[in-house]
């Protein structure tokens, strides 16, 4: 929502809103665009009365500011429809879904088009690397969108994404989650398919073809040309890559059996290299030579927040952030910093904050998720509905702390990191200001 206030004020419109818990990037972008967000649901926050209300998916019935907009009777849309109507209708749109990689995919193909030609438009869910917001109209006729997979708002059930009817459609993944709306990953591949009947037949999709459940979603139907890429199984699809070291931080891109560019850049990780084909892939559908696209993204920096390395100590001793949300997810983090460490220690400490995570839907593969950890830290907040105690089984590698405060969590990092060590935030929320205060400890320390 906040990337769409971006949106509007950049279309001449004069933005207000109301949000609870407000905090950077996204706090700075809107004050920047000289938008200052109304703290709470108070139904005087629509006074003026506004032209239009957008509403956010994460509001319902109930909510004050909600009852005293239906009962004022003011004209209200939800913020995927308005998108729809006033940015994407007249653009050619490149919506990016799936389980995992949606930010950083989309960021990797607005930087793509954003080198190789005229300035994209975009909407993505996280400060993208290179840009100075996470949302711009951009100058050209692309717009490269983050396609999720949530409901749109309590007035429409549907997945924001079939609202945006793109021309080229990434599906980096498909894995069970959202359990607060969904009942089964049957439930969700419906989503998706719904997806794909909007894609035209003049349009590309572009699908990981190791994924099962991707690739079941395209047997309900499917009338437009698919492009597949695949990162284990050379030649199997028509895109695949060969990483040249262990890391990935160097990758050749295959297509159809050629060898169209080599991509040499500062991230590292498989999840990553598999976020790079897809972004190469979709380019190439709107006219990107794949080589100009390779060395775009030597260039390329992540997303605020994505594997984010916010502190390194001249002892060795790092600390990354990292917007997890889902155990596969977290574990891609994990075995990627491992690659990267080597023999140093690595420090997970995670904050179940999604409301799957919450549930403890996915108790059972966090306990894997975890297992390249040497100590791992759970936040047992108020909001969880079981005990992360039992994640880690007696004799596993990893040794396991359960914290009920961020308090806690600070004092014990401060005495178990060492020189050397790696330690990585992963959350979908603030983590209460955990990282800003652990990455001041660390510059002092240093220092002293």
């Amino acid at each position: 929502m906040g990337g769409l206030a971006l949106l509007a004020r950049e279309l001449g419109h004069e933005v207000t809103g109301s949000d609870t818990g407000t905090y950077p990037p996204m706090s700075s972008m809107l004050s920047d665009a000289g938008i200052e967000p109304f703290e709470g649901y108070d139904p005087e926050h629509l006074v003026p009365e506004p032209d239009l209300v957008l509403v956010g998916n994460s509001l319902s019935r109930g909510n004050p500011a909600i009852e005293a907009m239906l009962e004022r009777r003011l004209v209200y849309t939800s913020g995927p429809a308005w998108l729809a109507q006033n940015v994407l209708q007249p653009r050619t749109v490149l919506a990016v879904a799936g389980t995992h990689g949606k930010t950083t995919t989309s960021a990797m193909l607005a930087h793509i088009l954003y080198t190789c030609g005229p300035t994209p438009g975009f909407l993505i869910g996280g400060l993208p690397g290179g840009f100075p917001t996470s949302a711009q109209l951009g100058d050209s006729k692309y717009f490269v969108i983050e396609a999720d997979e949530y409901d749109t708002a309590f007035f429409d059930k549907r997945s924001k994404f079939v609202h945006y009817h793109p021309d080229v459609a990434i599906l980096t993944n498909l894995e069970f989650d959202h359990a607060d709306i969904f009942n089964s990953i049957d439930d969700i591949e419906r989503q998706f398919h719904h997806l794909v009947r909007t894609v035209p037949p003049d349009g590309r999709l572009i699908v990981n073809g190791e994924d099962k459940q991707l690739r079941r979603v395209l047997t309900m139907g499917c009338w437009t040309d698919v492009a597949f890429w695949n990162t284990a199984n050379p030649a199997a699809d028509d895109w695949w890559a060969e990483p040249d070291n262990p890391t990935c931080s160097t990758f050749r891109v295959f297509r159809h059996g050629s060898d169209p560019g080599t991509v040499a850049w500062d991230l590292f990780g498989w999840h990553n290299l598999s976020n790079g084909v897809a972004a190469i892939a979709a380019a190439a559908a709107v006219g990107v030579p794949a080589a100009d696209a390779c060395e775009a993204l030597a260039s390329f920096k992540l997303p605020g927040r994505r594997l984010e390395l916010v502190n390194h100590r001249i002892d060795g001793t790092c600390l990354y952030d990292d917007f997890a949300h889902h155990p596969s997810a977290i574990a891609a983090t994990l075995k990627a910093l491992r690659q990267h460490t080597g023999e140093g220690r690595l420090i997970a400490v995670i904050d179940p904050r999604s409301n799957t995570m919450k549930l403890g839907i996915h108790a059972r593969e966090l306990g894997r998720a975890i297992r390249d950890a040497d100590m791992t830290i759970v936040f047992k907040h108020d909001g969880l509905h079981w005990d992360p105690a039992a994640l880690a089984p007696s004799g596993e590698h990893t040794k396991l702390h359960v914290l009920e405060s961020t308090s806690e969590i600070l004092k014990i990092l401060k005495v178990q990191i060492i020189p050397g060590d790696t330690v990585v935030l992963m959350s979908n929320g603030s983590f209460d200001g955990l990282g800003s205060e652990l990455s001041d400890w660390m510059t002092a320390s240093e220092c002293g």
